[in-house]
């Protein structure tokens, strides 16, 4: 609990401030530090008495002489949770050092605490960063999905519990759309460290088994651990909640990917995937800071993604060479797009677009003049609803309708 690095940086820092020489021992009575380094290693004989005890000593010379390898001071124990864990010795005569005795005490404990908090922070920061790294690396050929289980339990994680992947991106903000990455690639460098970040995120996602870890800088992962009462609608809430305090309090633009429900290693594979898919599929076909994007809205785009570029280029030719080639061809996909997500229903689609219903009339025509077919066919419709989906899923990112 009490490290000799912590002991020698807290003995060296004190005796300084207070002009006398401290010491710090651990449980066993041995020096781990001290403004003496020289005395680092010995045995005080003193502590041994002051430890079992719990109480205060002080030492003239003449009473240290008859102890080994103590001198003239006072002895006070350092104290964690009811236990004594070292002591820690001024030197001295006791009238000098003792009125020091019970600040250094003090401090030297709250210093104590403050490593321990921080180790326990870390500690539990590296547990939730495994347990990430093996869901995400999950391979069924390479390792069972009960051994991922059985990891994390060890690390106070049970993944049999309902859990949803939430992926965070977080970026500097610019003027414009956000710069294009390649898939997977980390974000801008981001102003505050991965420690703020991690805190504003844990503020929202508090659960014990919520597991929270950030695998490379602008990058936060949650494993969410959802209540039995919780909605995906009040899930998309506390996202777009956590947007705002990132951005209000850190000045970042965030975004946020989440999949689906899962209570089992290779399920939260799957969840962890969809919610870096939702993430990249969402910026490009919603671009705007703040944005969450949901993978059950997104398992078409997802679908097309999954085909590869050639064989969406095939499908914008086959499907909407003629149009694809208009000047206002971004209105007329964005015509096409509407339609059909409102279910082929004009007074929806002219709500979608913000435009009278007439002007949808009036582009539809259009599509269908140069198509020469009917947008009130479904098969025919569905077509071009993914040559536009395919097409701006190859855009540059930003450049969606």
């Amino acid at each position: 609990m009490l490290s000799p690095s912590l002991a020698q940086e807290i003995a060296g820092d004190t005796s300084a401030v207070i002009g006398f020489n401290v010491l710090i021992t651990d449980d066993t009575g041995t020096v781990i530090g001290s403004g003496d380094t020289r005395r680092v290693g010995s045995f005080h004989e003193a502590s041994v008495e002051v430890i079992r005890t719990q109480e205060a000593a002080a030492h003239t010379a003449l009473q240290a002489q008859e102890l080994r390898g103590v001198r003239p001071g006072v002895t006070l124990p350092l104290v964690m949770d009811g236990r004594a864990v070292g002591t820690v010795g001024i030197t001295g005569t006791p009238r000098q050092v003792g009125r020091f005795g019970l600040l250094v005490k003090r401090q030297t404990e709250i210093l104590l605490r403050e490593s321990v908090m921080l180790r326990s922070r870390l500690l539990a920061e590296r547990a939730a960063e495994k347990v990430l790294a093996d869901i995400a690396s999950y391979d069924p050929q390479v390792v069972e999905s009960e051994f991922i289980t059985a990891r994390a339990a060890g690390l106070g994680f049970d993944l049999r519990l309902r859990r949803i992947a939430v992926v965070i991106e977080v970026s500097l903000p610019q003027s414009g759309s956000p710069p294009a990455r390649p898939r997977g690639g980390p974000a801008r460098d981001v102003a505050p460290g991965r420690s703020e970040l991690l805190r504003t995120v844990r503020e929202v996602f508090a659960d014990p088994q919520d597991i929270v870890a950030s695998p490379s800088p602008g990058w936060i992962c949650v494993l969410h651990r959802p209540t039995a009462r919780a909605s995906v609608d009040s899930l998309r809430k506390a996202c777009r909640r956590l947007a705002d305090v990132i951005a209000a309090q850190d000045g970042l633009a965030a975004r946020v990917g989440i999949g689906e429900p899962a209570t089992s290693a290779d399920g939260l594979h799957d969840s962890y995937q969809d919610a870096r898919d939702a993430l990249d599929l969402g910026v490009r076909l919603t671009p705007g800071p703040g944005v969450v994007h949901l993978i059950t809205d997104l398992r078409v785009p997802q679908l097309l993604a999954s085909a590869g570029r050639p064989a969406r280029a095939r499908l914008l030719a086959r499907a909407a060479a003629d149009l694809s080639t208009q000047p206002d061809w971004p209105v007329l996909r964005a015509t096409v797009t509407a339609w059909c997500e409102s279910g082929f229903n004009l007074v929806r689609t002219a709500e979608a677009l913000h435009i009278h219903r007439n002007t949808v009339v009036y582009r539809m025509n259009k599509i269908e003049q140069l198509t020469g077919r009917t947008l009130r066919d479904a098969p025919t419709a569905l077509a071009l609803y993914l040559a536009c989906l395919a097409d701006r899923l190859d855009a540059p990112r930003g450049a969606g309708d």
